[in-house]
């Protein structure tokens, strides 16, 4: 009897250690995947911040794209302006008006593309006229572009110069 209750601990010990492999397995799997949703919960997180911080960047650049054609018409309206009145309290206020609402864009990022005198690059001007001038160079701006962080929210418009006309009336690159 005594050999008998010993072989049935036997088989009660391996039916424990057989159990007791299983749910380390079986713990070992749970483990395994928390980690993983945790990892993917993680990354979605970051995931949605960046996503969120581009939506914000994007509703940022595209107001501000909105604002430009405004910069455009005060300084068309500023050229226009006869010399005799330039310095009226009007025209000083509206200059401020400018003046803040460039600063504005200058605090989220925007910054003006500085262009004439550079060489034309058609990645960022946009060539609207070719004039005697240095080959490849931008001689004028008709239109300002702008960056947000490095980014070309729109390109400036320029008059690219073509070379110097001769009195034969063909071009002469220097």
């Amino acid at each position: 009897m005594a050999e008998e209750q010993v072989a049935q601990h036997s088989e009660n010990i391996e039916e424990l250690k057989k159990a007791l492999e299983e749910e380390k397995q079986r713990a070992a799997e749970y483990l395994a995947d928390a980690q993983r949703e945790r990892a993917d919960y993680r990354n979605l997180k970051k995931r949605t911040e960046q996503e969120k911080q581009e939506y914000s960047t994007s509703l940022k650049t595209e107001f501000i794209r909105t604002l430009l054609p405004v910069l455009d018409d005060m300084e068309h309206a500023f050229s226009m302006v006869d010399p005799v009145s330039k310095n009226s309290a009007w025209i000083q206020g509206f200059r401020m008006i400018q003046r803040k609402l460039q600063d504005i864009l200058t605090e989220h990022g925007c910054t003006v593309i500085e262009c004439v005198g550079q060489p034309f690059d058609p990645s960022l001007h946009e060539a609207v006229a070719y004039e005697e001038g240095d080959e490849g160079m931008v001689i004028a701006e008709h239109r300002k572009g702008y960056t947000i962080k490095d980014k070309i929210i729109r390109a400036p418009q320029v008059t690219v110069g073509k070379g110097k006309v001769e009195e034969s009336g063909e071009c002469k690159t220097n």
